[in-house]
């Protein structure tokens, strides 16, 4: 998952982007300055400092981005043009920088009163986004650029650019553009709530020690009884998963399964149900039938239509795989009840755990012992070090916002590309979920690419699963992605700056790694005795794979249609309804809606990616034909992986997507290198 902020005027500072120059006789700033050397990166330097300096640079990029929109205004365009098109890309640098900056700092600061700074300073910066987008004195001057002899890649930013000012209300009249700019900040101040709400409701469940029967014997150590006797286990990844994947007591797993859909309820109720009406209302009164309308116009798929076409295509390609998974699985718990008629929704992970060790001879607890956090850290970062001949070089006196945080420096023969960051544990107050996060948008001849990883991994010393480890790869592909794609020349292209439901597809590509025996016998070892993944477990893990993948299709179709949905429609509907309906035309089970559950309510997506969850899937469809050149030539293969690296990551958002993949492989990517991954036994 990649975290992105879609409000206009996020989207329109994401637009202003390309990488190549207008002609020009005398040098440009931006070339002068890719004569000097870059500053060091010390992006996250504000994120450990005083609350007065965070606040005092989120007032310095605020006041920077108007004074280079008031410099804007005073040049000419017949004379002027690349001057005009630099102050705009300063302009819209500076908030993304705050904006980051900020996005960040509220999901993972340790202390409260920075987590508000930064939700307050994201409102400023979203709030004089809006204002800009809105000035059509500006969209006059960008509008009026010649660039019949600038290069693709400007045409391309410019082009987008000028029709976010048009989905901002640019041409509208004084009354429209008021009413806009104050919907846009509601809409912010409401998706920053719905994620605090999330964030900050760890349910807890009280269990007697007997309820962990079948769970990992490190799991069980690290939760040992309180001095009531009981223990207690929280909503948090680290505890959920392992729980209802490993706990034999089915009354427990409900237990748990019931307060991990409660999260966040009832407080998000009223939040989600005024997030769909104002976006609804943004996007009607910009002229479009809905929000979802809005939203998937810039994306590959266009329209709304296409978007469910894709969803009910996935579907139907994945309905008789997901109806023979269900039935296997009912067979099974009628095993260790004979009565039984329906299998519940904490008892799908627990018995398809079942069913693999039974048939497949797959024992994924035993798994677990070859993926001890630090050795699967080290195996992602040599692996991916391999692929593209980078090296990450350990900061140890960088600035960091917690303990826990590692920073490291990517650099390719000696040359600085950019430094990460890894927060990866859970903690009090922080982002639940995992994701990517920007913290500095690259810029050739200006700065260096920061970003963060945010997960909540099992510590060092501690075991992660293998969902765990695909996730890490995952998230790392987004990190790179960001890291390799930040030397474009305009801020708006560098970066991960593609079309929104593209987004997904490196780093779904890179997990297909994580279950690659070639590449898990590079770094899964035995946590006691140093012994290296069998290949016969890596088998039995590449068979495991396929069972559960129709059910898991079918359920990624009804989140996608539930994000759909919600945004397709009027407000003022009840969301608990609309969400059954859709999971009864998708799903066999009846996870979200079961005696007063709310799994909406923490479903962070419907803030951040709104109606285009969908985009996880078609970026995997995409993925998918990617991943049949490194099938072809091997996934370590150099010459495979930099053409994958110049062709699809170090673009950025020059170019449309469609013609990314096209650069690699030659051809427009299809549906059928996913119908062959869905058929596979």
């Amino acid at each position: 998952m990649r975290i992105a902020a879609l409000t206009l005027a996020a989207a329109l500072a994401a637009a202003g982007c390309s990488h190549s120059p207008m002609p020009n006789p005398e040098p440009s700033a931006s070339q002068a300055a890719a004569r000097k050397p870059l500053p060091a990166p010390e992006g996250s330097k504000l994120l450990s400092g005083t609350l007065e300096t965070f606040n005092a640079a989120c007032a310095a990029d605020l006041e920077r981005a108007r004074a280079q929109i008031a410099s804007l205004k005073a040049l000419k365009p017949s004379s002027d043009g690349r001057a005009i098109l630099e102050a705009y890309d300063e302009a819209t640098a500076a908030l993304g920088a705050s904006l980051n900056r900020s996005s960040l700092t509220r999901e993972v600061h340790p202390q409260a009163a920075f987590r508000d700074a930064a939700r307050a300073c994201e409102q400023k910066a979203d709030a004089l986004n809006v204002e800009i987008s809105q000035d059509r004195s500006v969209y006059d001057a960008l509008s009026a650029v010649d660039l019949s002899q600038a290069d693709a890649a400007t045409r391309y930013w410019m082009e987008r650019t000028l029709l976010e000012f048009r989905r901002a209300g640019v041409d509208r009249d004084d009354a429209t553009r008021a009413k806009v700019k104050a919907l846009n900040e509601e809409i912010l101040k409401l998706g920053q709530t719905f994620n605090q709400n999330i964030a900050e409701d760890v349910r807890k469940v009280e269990l007697e020690p007997k309820e962990l029967a079948g769970l990992p014997e490190d799991f069980i150590k690290a939760h040992a009884p309180g001095a009531n006797g009981k223990v207690v286990l929280t909503s948090n990844y680290p505890d959920y998963f392992p729980f209802m994947t490993y706990a034999r007591d089915g009354k427990a797993r409900e237990k748990v399964w019931r307060a991990y859909h409660q999260r966040a309820h009832p407080k998000n109720l009223p939040v989600l149900e005024q997030l769909i009406a104002k976006r609804h209302e943004l996007a009607t009164l910009l002229g479009y039938p809905t929000w979802a309308a809005f939203v998937t116009e810039t994306k590959m798929t266009r329209t709304q239509q296409v978007a469910s076409e894709f969803i009910d295509k996935v579907a139907a390609t994945a309905e008789q795989r997901a109806k023979q998974e269900h039935a296997d699985l009912l067979a099974r718990k009628q095993k260790d009840d004979p009565k039984a008629t329906t299998l519940e929704p904490w008892d799908q992970d627990y018995y398809e755990d079942r069913l693999k060790a039974e048939k497949l001879g797959f024992d994924s607890q035993s798994l677990r012992a070859y993926f001890e956090y630090g050795r699967v850290k080290k195996g992602v970062m040599d692996i991916t070090s391999r692929m593209w001949g980078i090296t990450y070089v350990p900061v140890k006196d960088a600035a960091v916002w917690h303990p826990e945080v590692e920073a490291y420096d990517v650099t390719e023969n000696g040359t600085l590309l950019g430094r990460i960051f890894l927060d990866m544990h859970p903690r009090e107050d922080k982002y639940k979920h995992a994701a990517q996060f920007d913290l500095v948008a690259g810029q050739a001849g200006k700065r260096y690419p920061e970003g963060s990883l945010v997960c909540n991994f099992p510590r060092p010393g501690e075991l992660m699963t293998q969902d765990e480890v695909e996730t890490f790869f995952h998230e790392f592909g987004h990190l790179l992605h960001h890291v390799f794609a930040g030397r474009q020349q305009w801020k708006g292209i560098t970066g991960i700056s593609t079309e929104w439901d593209f987004v997904e597809t490196p780093s779904m590509l890179l997990q297909q790694w994580a279950s690659n025996p070639t590449i898990l016998q590079e770094f899964a070892r035995h946590h006691q005795s140093g012994e290296v993944i069998p290949a016969a477990q890596v088998a039995q893990l590449r068979a495991s794979k396929e069972f559960g993948k129709g059910l898991w299709t079918r359920r990624q179709m009804f989140l996608a249609a539930v994000s759909l949905d919600y945004y397709s429609r009027t407000p003022g509907f009840n969301t608990t309804e609309a969400l059954k309906t859709q999971q009864e035309k998708y799903s066999p089970f009846r996870h979200e809606y079961r005696d007063g559950t709310h799994f909406q309510l923490a479903f962070g997506h419907l803030e951040g990616y709104s109606a285009a969850y969908y985009t996880y899937v078609w970026s995997l469809v995409i993925a998918k034909d990617l991943e049949t050149e490194f099938q072809k030539h091997g996934y370590l293969d150099t010459a495979t992986t930099m053409k994958y690296r110049k062709t699809v990551l170090e673009p950025g958002g020059s170019k449309p997507a469609a013609e990314l993949v096209k650069d690699f492989l030659g051809r427009p990517y299809g549906f059928e290198a996913y119908r062959s991954y869905l058929d596979a036994k």
